[in-house]
């Protein structure tokens, strides 16, 4: 079943409460009414059965109820006088009815016990009425009063007819401005609703948030800071797709010569053996920086939020690198770790923190000369990774990080990412990267924000 608009559910349950609030009003009026209704009827019984019962019924005789009738007929002649289906009848005390109002008192029934106030039934259709029975001051006759109920109900509804009226009328005008209102106030979303639709894909200017309701107000806020954050996104995509497509166009150019000097040198052995040598480290290269850039994508898509807190050992994680990367092959280093047991670092990603060792043993390796000092000093703020025997300019170190920076003169094979792997690495866990060269002593500096 489709879920009814926003609009259609403010206008039905505005209507529904109104009418249910009119409703209740109107049942309440039909039960003070008919409670007023009671309370005068009685009281105008009561004063009609003292009057009686003052009278003298000793000598009353039935050509008096027939001159008393022929009488009030005359004075109907206008056939004017209101129905209030009111009667009397005045009995003797053996029973007998001695006089009555010629008309529903005629069916009144004598009960000898009867005193007060009494629900009966009159007639040959049982009609319900309410009869007060009173003594007359002689106590030799008694008197009986009495009205129609139904006469009362159709009194109070007429009362309560004539009040609710008015009010049903203006539940219409008010429904009406409910609508209306409901309208208009809904303006705002739909003029939201409108500015994005319309919008071109590559569109995110913030919305307009001019006389926006306060209510809305946080989910326009809220939109236009989604819309810079995609912003943002998307730059650094396309930059990144730029970046990476023109760093492996030059090792895919290489690979292709390296692959038509190969099928050239059928009978030189010595070339295919240098070709293949060179083939080999092309591959190795983009293979390399493949790893790179599919290592930096997965960080710029913000992965903190699904990233464990685990405990680190950094024992481990030492051993771990310097493994993958064979340090001790090829190279004349020395590498010493300082401080282990005074590391602040103590819970993080143990993957992404393995990742950043290694591309700053790896970065310190490739980069320092032969008998060179590799240093990891652990400090109460951080890591510092230092390498002995590399002379950087002052102006270079404002650039480290960026992502394909690699300063001038460099002989090594490198893609330029592991810095900014690096710095994407420390800023998810709250730390922040600096560079320092002096005395031919370059250090990454990794400490808390």
């Amino acid at each position: 079943m489709k879920k009814l608009s926003l609009k259609i559910r403010l206008i039905i349950s505005f209507c529904a409460a109104s009418i249910a609030i009119l409703g209740g009003a109107g049942v309440l009026s039909w039960f003070e009414s008919r409670e007023q209704m009671d309370e005068f009827f009685d009281t105008y019984q009561l004063l009609l059965a003292r009057q009686l019962s003052t009278a003298d019924w000793t000598d009353i005789q039935p050509a008096t109820q027939h001159k008393i009738n022929q009488i009030v007929d005359d004075l109907d002649d206008d056939g004017e006088e209101e129905d209030e289906a009111l009667g009397f009848a005045v009995f003797d005390r053996s029973g007998k009815m001695i006089f009555h109002d010629d008309e529903n008192g005629r069916a009144f029934v004598y009960y000898a016990e009867a005193s007060g106030f009494e629900n009966q039934k009159i007639g040959e259709d049982n009609d319900k009425w309410r009869v007060v029975w009173l003594d007359s001051a002689d106590g030799q006759f008694k008197i009986a009063v009495g009205q129609e109920l139904d006469y009362r109900n159709e009194v109070a509804f007429d009362m309560m007819e004539e009040m609710l009226l008015p009010w049903l009328a203006g539940l219409g005008f008010l429904l009406m401005f409910i609508v209306l209102l409901v309208h208009i106030e809904l303006h705002p979303l739909r003029s939201i609703a409108g500015d994005i639709s319309c919008r071109s894909p590559d569109d995110f200017s913030p919305l307009n948030e001019k006389n926006v309701p306060q209510e809305i107000l946080p989910l326009s806020r809220a939109m236009n800071q989604l819309f810079g954050r995609i912003e943002q996104m998307l730059k650094r995509e396309r930059s990144f797709i730029s970046d990476s497509a023109h760093e492996l166009r030059s090792p895919l150019t290489a690979l292709k010569v390296q692959s038509e000097v190969l099928e050239m040198s059928d009978d030189d052995a010595d070339a295919r053996k240098k070709a293949l040598v060179q083939l080999r480290s092309g591959i190795e290269r983009s293979s390399r920086l493949v790893e790179q850039l599919l290592a930096l994508s997965r960080l710029d898509s913000n992965l903190k939020n699904t990233q464990t807190a685990d405990l680190l050992d950094w024992k481990q994680l030492l051993a771990g690198a310097f493994d993958e990367l064979n340090i001790a092959s090829g190279r004349r280093v020395d590498v010493q770790v300082l401080h282990q047991d005074k590391c602040s670092i103590s819970e993080g990603s143990a993957f992404l923190w393995s990742l950043l060792l290694r591309n700053l043993l790896d970065n310190a390796v490739r980069y320092s000369p032969v008998d060179s000092k590799i240093t990891i000093e652990f400090t109460k703020e951080g890591l510092v990774v230092s390498n002995s025997g590399v002379s950087l300019r002052p102006e270079y170190l404002a650039h480290l990080g960026e992502r394909f920076f690699r300063p001038a003169g460099q002989k090594a094979q490198g893609s330029g990412l592991g810095l900014s792997i690096v710095e994407k690495i420390a800023s998810l866990h709250g730390y922040h990267v600096a560079y320092a060269c002096e005395n031919n002593v370059f250090s990454v500096i990794i400490s808390k924000k």
